[in-house]
């Protein structure tokens, strides 16, 4: 178990990705009750969501500058802090694409990708509130394993949503907008994983 003086930096974590949680049930909740009359309004909803991610990442930042001795590399608490953000901001993405490519009607597969985010967000606040623990964790290798998992899925969803795009719409703009859409879907996935990764790489690092 964590010290209580490193506390902070583990309990940051664990609230940059319920952060993350909250910002992706948004977003699937947005795409289910499309209405391109109150895009504009849940666009900026949205953002005030990541920016209470950027917040809690400058707390981090401001608390390593004045920090003596921190619970694990200070480059290590900044990756992890930032990859934590990069999921909100690539969330945040999706709707900002929808919204500037004047998206007028949502692709099913869309809000299907959105609960494999959901997933991705959720496997990855668990894993954080394990990480305290990382030194005598039997748990965080699992939590390691479902996140590699979900974001295969999410590889695999991407591949067919990309096929379903290319064979059935035949708007060249749609394609295009769609495309970069869900790039940011898998990006998401990705970057989960990726937090997923710092944190194996602390683990082995500190036995």
């Amino acid at each position: 178990m964590a010290k209580k003086s490193d506390r902070f930096y583990f309990d940051n974590f664990i609230e940059s990705a319920v952060i993350s949680c909250e910002a992706a049930n948004m977003l699937k909740d947005v795409l289910e009750n499309f209405s391109v009359d109150t895009l504009p309004e849940k666009r900026e909803a949205l953002h005030d969501i990541e920016h209470r991610g950027d917040d809690k990442r400058h707390e981090l930042t401001n608390a390593l500058v004045s920090a003596f001795i921190t619970p694990i590399e200070r480059n290590d608490i900044l990756d992890l802090s930032q990859n934590i953000d990069d999921v909100t901001d690539a969330i945040e993405d999706i709707l900002i694409r929808i919204y500037i490519s004047n998206v007028q009607t949502i692709r099913p597969d869309s809000i299907e990708f959105a609960g494999v985010v959901i997933q991705c967000c959720a496997a990855m606040q668990k894993l954080l509130e394990e990480f305290p623990n990382f030194k005598k964790s039997r748990t965080l290798e699992s939590l390691i394993v479902e996140i590699n998992r979900l974001e295969e899925l999410g590889d695999d969803l991407y591949v067919r949503c990309m096929r379903n795009l290319h064979t059935t719409d035949t708007d060249p703009l749609d394609v295009i907008a769609w495309r970069e859409i869900y790039d940011f879907f898998e990006k998401c996935c990705d970057t989960c994983e990726n937090v997923a990764d710092i944190v194996e790489s602390i683990t082995i690092g500190n036995r």
